[in-house]
Parts: structure tokens; sequence; C-alpha cells
């Protein structure tokens, strides 16, 4: 069958069913033969498709179809919605393809809740192709989504989806926000992660998008996807301005609902991380907010004993409140209470993580800070289920010491300290894994019998108040392996700000450096600064460190480099 001589023939056939009026044998609610036109229409979709010269000679044939049918009646619907079907499917030009989305956007319209339906589906189906032509029907498209038609408000749903972009994502999000509030429960889940879906690819700034997941959490916490809590929680942490903005409106939220295990989770991890900020002065961005520790704590207990928590929402609550004993100022007998009752808990994961926090308060008191401070920046990378996996192993286990590259400028610095031997170009290998995953334990590091806990600790510099001490621990699993504790304490009446430690070591070492707790050491003894090194020594040398200390104190700005050679000899044999 020859192509080029069918298609004209079919599209003579088809303007003399339109042009020429109608007998009363075929014609159907004032449309002439409705079916054969049906019927052509699909055999020139078919004919037109991929071939240029074919949708060419149509194009002005279905422009007269489209415009000249009376849509009155469905006879005259049913022939529209085969022109349009056949409009998308040719080569057609693009002002008769927007003519095509017009007519369906006229169709939802309709007072017919098929005609509607078809509509959305057809919009659904070219919004891809034609996304600014379907745009322009967007507020109708919106409506539909308050359609009591479960089948209507889905298809309204996916399409509003469908229509998010980067210009309009802030109204659309609204809407989407509005429809979550009231819409049937089989379409929560599919809104609430279509709705974080959307402001992750077109969020206009990270306060904003942290907003919209909070408002979703509040309203669906438990229809949202698995990954938004680690999603949330990696946002939270590179967002370093918006610290003290997200934990007041977490702590706020958790306050008004803890059913709500997403936004709990969440929430309590905030807490833990940032609970310091939550305590200062008024935030600029949220309204003036006054907590006390004791209100902290007592609503993390009461997260705990909940019966709506689910083991891991608790999980996430005794941490927190283990990671506030390092950031408040208070004492700590509270915290060390509940820690202790979590101790003998039925539930063992929070059996083991209550043991192993125990054992920081007594035996480890003096890593306790080191180990609990703030988490590190957890890197973008691989599919969506490695991002999640990664935050969660993270949070669940807070006892894991996250290598951290010093930076290149860093480590040129330290070039000179030992005349250019520093041992800083290899890390050491990390710490044996537990059974759980790639992070450690604190049982698996300090809390063994063999642990060398009797290496005495070295206080290694003192000047007007600030005093430098060292803590040695040798993982038993890596005999060559030396953690060193630095602990900057503060005694004066002023703080010490800027504070930074650099370290560097002989050649045949290696040495890493992770990110101390902080750069000021609050006066009168407040909570110290801590930074964690990590020495390999594969020969079991005698270990010779070189320390140089920068700081702002009373006014001024201080450096010291000084070596220190007279380390236990229990660190190295």
């Amino acid at each position: 069958m020859n192509v080029t001589t069918v298609v004209p023939q079919l599209v003579q056939i088809l303007w003399t069913l339109v042009t020429t009026g109608y007998s009363t044998e075929h014609s159907i609610s004032g449309v002439s033969d409705p079916f054969l036109q049906v019927q052509i229409l699909r055999l020139l979709r078919i004919l037109g498709r991929n071939h240029e010269e074919s949708s060419e000679t149509m194009n002005d044939l279905l422009a007269q179809v489209a415009t000249n049918t009376d849509t009155s009646r469905n006879a005259g619907n049913a022939v529209l919605f085969e022109t349009v079907l056949t409009i998308m499917d040719i080569r057609s030009v693009a002002g008769l393809r927007v003519l095509a989305v017009n007519i369906l956007g006229r169709f939802l319209l309709n007072s017919d809740k098929n005609i509607r339906y078809v509509a959305l589906t057809s919009l659904l189906r070219v919004v891809q192709s034609d996304h600014s032509a379907v745009q322009r029907h967007r507020p109708t498209v919106v409506e539909c989504l308050r359609e009591p038609d479960a089948s209507l408000s889905r298809r309204a749903l996916e399409l509003s989806l469908a229509l998010v972009n980067s210009s309009n994502v802030r109204a659309m999000t609204q809407e989407l926000q509005s429809f979550l509030e009231s819409c049937p429960p089989d379409l929560r889940a599919d809104c609430a992660s279509g709705i974080l879906l959307a402001a992750e690819r077109f969020a206009p700034t990270k306060r904003w998008h942290i907003d919209t997941i909070l408002r979703v959490l509040t309203m669906a916490g438990t229809h949202v996807r698995d990954d938004a809590v680690a999603n949330l929680t990696q946002l939270i942490g590179g967002a370093q301005e918006l610290h003290a903005y997200s934990v007041r409106r977490l702590y706020s939220a958790l306050a008004e609902d803890i059913s709500q295990q997403p936004l709990v989770q969440v929430a309590a991890w905030c807490i833990g991380e940032y609970g310091d900020l939550l305590l200062e002065g008024s935030c600029e961005e949220t309204e003036p907010l006054q907590v006390e520790e004791e209100e902290v704590l007592a609503l993390l207990e009461k997260v705990l004993q909940s019966h709506m928590s689910l083991p891991a929402t608790r999980g996430y609550a005794l941490t927190a409140l283990m990671k506030l004993s390092t950031r408040l100022r208070g004492d700590n007998n509270r915290i060390r209470q509940v820690v202790s009752v979590y101790g003998s808990c039925l539930d063992v994961e929070l059996q083991q993580r209550a043991v192993e926090y125990n054992a920081l308060f007594q035996k480890y008191d003096h890593m306790r800070a080191a180990i609990l401070e703030k988490m590190p920046l957890v890197e973008r990378g691989g599919t969506q289920d490695e991002e999640a996996k990664e935050s969660k192993e993270a949070q669940h286990s807070e006892a894991a010491l996250v290598p951290t590259e010093p930076q290149a400028s860093k480590l040129l610095d330290l070039l000179d300290l030992l005349d250019g031997t520093s041992g800083a170009a290899q890390p050491p290998p990390p710490l044996e894994p537990s059974s759980e995953g790639t992070s450690v334990h604190l049982l698996d590091l300090p809390c063994v019998s063999s642990a060398p806990a009797s290496i005495p600790n070295l206080k290694v510099f003192e000047r007007e108040g600030l005093q430098l001490n060292l803590s040695f621990v040798r993982p038993p699993g890596t005999p060559a392996l030396l953690l060193i504790m630095v602990t900057a304490i503060n005694t004066s009446e002023a703080d010490v700000t800027h504070f930074v430690c650099q370290a560097a070591v002989p050649k045949s070492f290696q040495l890493q450096l992770q990110a101390p707790s902080g750069d000021t050491v609050p006066a009168q003894g407040g909570l110290p600064v801590t930074q964690l090194l990590r020495i390999l020594n594969p020969k079991k040398a005698p270990l010779r460190l070189k320390l140089r200390l920068t700081y702002n104190h009373f006014g001024q700005s201080v450096q010291e480099i000084f070596e220190v050679n007279n380390l236990p000899v229990e660190t190295w044999q």
C-alpha cells in the first residue's frame, strides 16, 4: 500500500464528511457519521506516524475538524478526542499541537467525569513533549484535585506533579500541600512523596526546602518515603547557616505532636546535634523561643516513654540525650539515669546502645566529648537508596569515627613542621567494621577487656589558663594504630577563639586529623574542644609529635609550635 496515494484519498473523504453537512441515516446528534470519522482518523494516525509528507497533507484537515466539530454532544467529543490523538502522534506543526492541548483543556471543564478523566490522561501523556502548552491549563488541572472521584483526583495529582518546574515550584507546592491536608488516605503517600521529589529538584533556597519537608512531615509523616528522614538530616547538616533556625522549628513541631514518627526522628537528631543552639539567644528568622534545659530533656524523655514511638525513634531520642550530655552545661545525672534504665530494655538494639553509652559515662568519660561531637556532612553520591542507607548508618551509630581528609592548605602548612617529613600523605586504614556495617560501635573500640586503658594521660601545653592534654587508646584489633584525643581546656576569664590545632609526624608514620569539635574554648572551664588524631605506626618506632596551635586570647593572636617527644612507651611498643 502506497501511503502517499492513500492518505490524500482518506483526507478527501473526511473533508467531505466535515464540510458537506450530514444525512439523517448516518448522523448522530448533528455529527456526520462519527463512527466513520473516528475510523478514518485512527487510520490516518497510523499512516502519518514518522511520515513527514503524509503529516503535512493532514494538517489543514485536522485543524478544520478540531475547530468545526460540535462539542455539545458526546459524538462530537469522540471525534475531537480522536483528532487530538492523531495530531499528537503524527509530525504535526507546533500550532496544531497547541490547538490539540487547548481542546483537552476545554475537556477539563466538561461536566462529564469520563471526559475529564480522558483529558487528564491524555494531557499526562503529552506533558513531556508539550510542557509549555499544558502549563497554560495548570489552574484547571489544580482545580481537578478537589474532585470527589478518586480516579479523577489521582490523575490530576499525577499531572500536577508533572507540571512543577523551577518557575512555579512555590505556587504548585502550596497547592499540593493544601491538597495533602484533605486528600483521601490512599493518595497521601503519592502526594507526600511527589512534593518531596519536586522540592528536591526545584527548591529555590535551602530554607524553603527545609520548611517544605517539615510541613509534609507534620501533615503526613507516616506516609512519606523511607529516605525522607535521611534526606532531611543531610540537608540540615549541610546548611550551617540554618542550624539554629532548623532546630527551633523542629523543637516547636515536636512539642506539638510526637505521633508522626519521621518528624520525631528528624527532630530528635537535630536537637541532639544542635541542642546548644536551641538554648542560645533568639534567632532572627524565627519567633523568640525561650527553652530551658529541663524542657528539652523532658520532651526527649516523653518520646522515649510514648507508646507511639517505634524502636528506631527511641534510638534517635536516646542518642539525642547522649549528645546533649556534651552540648548542655547542666548536670548530666538525669541523662545518666535514663541511659542506665534502657540498659535493661527488652529491645536488643536499644539495650546495646544504652550499654555502650553507659560505658562512655563511666570508664571512658574522657573520650565522650570527642566521640559525640557533631556529625560531619555525608557526601551525596550514588542512588537515593545508598544515600538513605549512609545517612541512617550515621544516625544509628553515633559512635562511628568518620574520617575526613585534611584540606590541601593545611597539609602544605604542616610540611614545614618536621622539615618536610609530614606523615599525612596516606590515611591509616579504617578500624575493623562491626557485623552490622561499616560503623564502629563503642564496645568495639575502647570497651574491651584488653584495651590499654592504663596508658597515662599527658599534659603538653599550658599558657594563661589554656591547657592541652593528650589521652591515648590503641585498638587491639589494629595494634599499629594509635588514637590520640587532644583536649583543650580553658580556665581563664576570657574565651579562646579561632582555635586551630595542627600536627605532624615523621615520614615513617601516617597521620590523619579528624575535624575538631569546635574552634572556641569557653572560659572558666566550659565544654572543652576535642580533636582526634589517628596515627599508623607500622614499624613500631618511637613516636615524635609536633604540634602547632593558633588562637586568639585576651585580644591577642597567639601561635605556638612545640614538639612532644616524651610520649609514654605504651603508645608505640
